[in-house]
């Protein structure tokens, strides 16, 4: 189909232009195109880790300074960047102090660790004032605990504030949108599922190459409300959507194309496998009767600056934002709903849902009250407003661009056939990738190593590291060999589960991997950390000589 052909091709994300300036020296150039582009990133990106070089032990890795030297002669526009290390080392300290390597975040963080220890200590200060905290608490939670009218004007005051800032920061005109918060982003989905009317649009499509919960649960919502639910599928070994099918889904038949036909939950890229999608996938979806739910939470900061919602209008957006990098990842969730669109959705039992959080203001006795209190300043989104799209973009492409070249070298020793450690799931070193990696290991026998097991390990390690579940994989014949062994094991493990389990998600077995985020405030010390680490799985003995040195220090064991 020339249609599908033509979004696929069209990759409306980051401009390269844009986002990594003058690279190369003839990037201005008039004959320099995106090919040529795609090219030279991959050749500077193989010559910052000696090229051509497999490493089959953990000791003959580079070490990090050296590593370092030869990453920013292949990217010297990475020292730009020093800006973000400075505002880590600042207002980050924690993640110095513990030595820890925090690559399981995704999404935007409100507030630094120097704010939460200034509010800490300011609370200490004012205690006998039985001065309080802001915390965001349900719309039912609040109806029933008294609040005098000073103290709501004020909370209400600074509410809006605070939406103020997300929407700017969002790039979002409160012209054009009205937010809501909740709890999380199953709340989120909980609500499209809830308010969207699927009893007349009672279509629903989602473009998700992982196992999300919150999609999930919207799914299980829908369908017990009459939507008809499929999803995309995803062409194996890239996760490339897989054009025709979807094309097929959102035109359907000729009869029907003017008509309203349900809800399109699009996200921008992969939040496990960090695969990039086409923004033209919304305008073909609104061309043809399709309300569209555009999912950012997998957004980079700063990239909402490139989403061009003036030409692609989304009907909905939810996004996700936690606290503190490095701690606690509690948070809240934003749905964001066009108000020229608002009839469609019950704005008014939005509002009511116990599902929307409000800002409350506690004081040390429990009691919601208020007598000064200053705004609230959301540093971490200051922070990323200061350095800008195109320095957190170029910090992150070349970050995660290096850690999946580096992954990819290393080697079993003593292997013929030359056996791979990691195996990438999506794509590799690719310019315009995105900042979430999924992969797997595997023993010398070509076994895999249950990423459960290396998650356990990295938290030990002080790595922290997420487990995903890829789905909705779709292996074309040349690939059938390759099918039966990446799912083999994955069937087998969940045979116990049961038919129910099976029918709940109404999806084949998926593909447990190991998932990486890589953020702003994550620096070249953190990849080669995780490199490191993962490099000790190239020893045949490392788990099992892991599992012995636990029992020695009398710990609770873990399975292996």
């Amino acid at each position: 189909m020339k249609l599908c052909s033509k979004i696929c091709k069209c990759y409306c994300c980051l401009n390269p232009v844009l986002s990594f300036p003058t690279s190369f020296d003839h990037q201005n150039s008039e004959n320099y195109n995106s090919s040529t582009l795609q090219y030279d990133f991959a050749t500077a990106t193989t010559s910052s880790l000696y090229p051509h070089t497999q490493f089959t032990n953990p000791d003959s890795l580079p070490t990090l300074q050296e590593s370092f030297r030869s990453f920013t002669r292949s990217f010297p526009h990475y020292l730009t960047t020093v800006e973000a290390d400075q505002i880590r080392a600042h207002d980050y300290r924690h993640l110095f102090l513990s030595s820890h390597v925090c690559l399981d975040y995704s999404g935007h963080a409100l507030f630094s660790s120097s704010q939460q220890s200034q509010q800490q200590h300011q609370q200490q200060q004012q205690q006998q004032q039985q001065h309080g905290e802001f915390v965001a608490s349900s719309s039912s939670s609040c109806s029933s605990t008294p609040c005098n009218e000073p103290c709501s004007k004020k909370v209400e005051e600074i509410e809006s504030k605070l939406k103020g800032r997300i929407m700017r920061y969002l790039n979002v005109s409160e012209e054009d949108y009205s937010l809501f918060c909740t709890s999380n982003q199953t709340s989120s989905f909980g609500i499209m599922a809830e308010s969207y009317p699927f009893q007349t649009n009672n279509n629903l499509i989602t473009v998700y190459d992982h196992e999300n919960e919150a999609i999930e649960a919207m799914v299980k919502t829908s369908k017990g409300r009459g939507a008809r639910v499929s999803s995309a599928e995803f062409k194996w070994p890239k996760l490339k959507i897989h054009c025709n099918k979807l094309e097929e889904m959102l035109l359907g038949s000729v009869k029907k194309k003017k008509m309203n036909k349900g809800l399109f939950v699009f996200p921008v890229q992969s939040r496990v496998s960090g695969a990039r999608y086409s923004y033209q996938w919304m305008s073909l979806a609104r061309d043809n009767g399709w309300h569209v739910l555009l999912d950012a939470s997998a957004l980079n900061p700063k990239e909402m600056d490139t989403l061009g919602l003036s030409l692609f209008q989304p009907d909905f957006l939810i996004c996700t934002f936690y606290k503190v990098f490095g701690q606690d990842p509690s948070g809240f969730s934003c749905l964001l709903v066009k108000k020229s669109i608002s009839s469609t959705l019950n704005l008014s039992s939005i509002s009511s849902s116990p599902r929307i959080m409000t800002l409350t203001h506690i004081t040390k006795d429990g009691q919601r009250e208020i007598n000064e209190c200053d705004g609230i300043e959301c540093k971490g989104l200051d922070q990323a407003d200061a350095l800008g799209l195109v320095l957190v973009s170029n910090r992150i492409r070349c970050l995660i661009n290096w850690l999946t070249n580096a992954l990819l070298a290393l080697y079993h020793p003593h292997s013929d056939k030359g056996v791979q450690l990691v195996q990438v799931y999506g794509p590799r070193v690719k310019f315009d990738r995105g900042s979430s990696l999924a992969f797997n290991m595997f023993d010398w026998k070509g076994e895999r190593v249950d990423p459960m097991l290396v998650q356990k390990l990295g938290d030990r390690n002080d790595i922290s590291v997420g487990c995903g579940l890829l789905k909705h994989v779709w292996f074309s014949e040349r690939y059938e060999v390759e099918k039966e062994k990446v799912c083999s094991k994955e069937g087998s493990s969940r045979k116990g589960k049961g038919k129910k389990k099976r029918e709940s998600t109404g999806n084949e077995d998926g593909i447990a991997v190991v998932t990486v985020n890589i953020g702003f405030l994550t620096n070249f010390e953190d990849v080669y950390v995780l490199w490191k680490f993962v490099s000790k799985f190239l020893d045949a003995d490392f788990v099992e000589k892991e599992r012995w040195r636990y029992t020695a220090l009398n710990q609770k064991s873990f399975e292996v």
